[in-house]
């Protein structure tokens, strides 16, 4: 931070209510964590030391296979600033769907330039370095929680903002944000997008100690949620769990831009923000490295090589199928892609793949994702193994869904980034 800012200082803002829905809806989108106690601002000739996942998901050996190339990837976030360093040359055009002055590179608080660094920042200039930095970033901006009660917004900003990310050249969808209620409009983009063969990632929130409540997009059938871990593969304390969890992704510890001035970046917790992009990124890989595969086969294969410790296909409230390795593909060549046209969330037949046909009545009603079964075994459990990795998760070792204990955070309420 610069000087005399406070180190408490909140990365995100309170985020208010919906126009549309003011008094009945608060909308929720997931955000980074703040940074209570945190360090000092990270300047950017150190911010890289800092990415300690790159090396536990051995990401400079799998960048020798691929870095993404050939992929987009759509972010719904704040707005993608396309001048910093890292990303020059990396940002294509997208949409502001906010209604308001500004545009899609105009970003308001640094959150959403932030997400699109973790998944496809080069490193110049000492900026983040993207687990796949061969991926292009159409940003689609929207509007946090501050915008909502000062400015008049695009009230439907999230929902035109999916379906114009479903209607681009990007195959997958990153958005960390999130709400507590269901929206219909938005439900019907988000079977829009599936329809059109896009793979969508949402974060499930930072709320765990506040309620736990229940987060969309990430709740609905189609949408991929993404819970944090931290450097030893334990779900993060304030990662919300539940039934919307279906894999997990470093979280912790991983720096961000401070502000919209982009003049320094802050240490603190990513939060579930930070591992949705993560996420994305891995699965950019593994689509990179196999073109022909559709959205379906590139999420069965993440599922498939999560490391987890407890019997495959039962589902962790915390991690899901567990903790996710692009690397067990990429460099090892393992997971099995299954059918290209059934979905691996809903186990469904889906549109969008060469040969299937449109989603079955029971799918398309399906009002949240299955319930999963928690392992009562892991819950509080830490098993060890001999690996001197910093996430021997990620690298193979054994699953801990234990969540970690202490560490002061600042949670949002609202409608956030996760």
């Amino acid at each position: 931070m610069t000087a005399g800012m406070s180190q408490t200082r909140k990365r995100h803002r309170s985020l208010g209510l919906r126009g549309r829905l003011l008094g009945t809806m608060a909308v929720v989108a997931a955000c980074t964590v703040g940074v209570v106690g945190a360090a000092p601002a990270a300047v950017a000739a150190d911010v890289q030391s800092k990415q300690w996942y790159l090396g536990a998901m051995q990401a400079e050996e799998m960048w020798k296979v691929t870095t993404g190339e050939g992929i987009k990837v759509a972010v719904i976030d704040t707005g993608v600033n396309s001048a910093t360093s890292s990303l020059e040359g990396q940002v294509l055009a997208g949409l502001d769907a906010t209604g308001v002055e500004g545009d899609e590179v105009d970003d308001y608080n640094g959150h959403g330039t932030t997400m699109a660094e973790l998944i496809a920042g080069t490193g110049k200039g000492g900026g983040l370095k993207g687990l796949a930095p061969g991926v292009k970033i159409i940003p689609m901006r929207v509007a946090d929680g501050d915008w909502q009660t000062k400015e008049r917004v695009n009230s439907l900003d999230t929902t035109d903002a999916i379906r114009a990310a479903a209607d681009s050249e990007a195959k997958i969808i990153s958005m960390s944000f999130g709400n507590d209620f269901k929206l219909d409009e938005e439900l019907e983009a988000v079977k829009y997008a599936q329809s059109k063969g896009k793979l969508f990632f949402a974060a499930v929130g930072n709320e765990a100690k506040k309620g736990n409540p229940v987060s969309y997009p990430a709740a609905y059938p189609e949408v991929v949620g993404v819970s944090s871990a931290d450097r030893d593969g334990k779900v993060a304390e304030y990662s919300q769990n539940g039934s919307t969890v279906d894999i997990a992704a470093p979280g912790n510890d991983i720096p961000y831009w401070c502000d919209e001035t982009f003049q320094e970046y802050c240490d603190g917790d990513g939060g579930t923000s930070a591992a949705t992009a993560i996420a994305s990124a891995s699965a950019a890989l593994v689509w990179s490295a196999h073109p022909d595969w559709t959205a379906n086969q590139v999420l069965n294969v993440l599922f498939d090589t999560a490391s987890r410790d407890w019997e495959k296909g039962t589902l962790s409230k915390y991690l899901g199928h567990g903790l996710i390795r692009p690397s067990m593909n990429i460099l090892k060549g393992k997971g099995d892609p299954g059918a290209p046209d059934i979905s691996p969330l809903t186990k469904e037949k889906t549109s969008g793949s060469e040969g299937s046909g449109a989603p079955s009545a029971s799918a398309a009603s399906q009002p949240e994702k299955k319930d999963k079964a928690e392992d009562s075994a892991m819950a509080g459990s830490s098993t060890e193994k001999n690996d001197s990795s910093q996430l021997g998760l990620i690298l193979g070792g054994v699953a801990a869904v234990l969540v970690i204990g202490g560490g002061a955070f600042a949670l949002i309420r609202k409608r956030r980034s996760a």
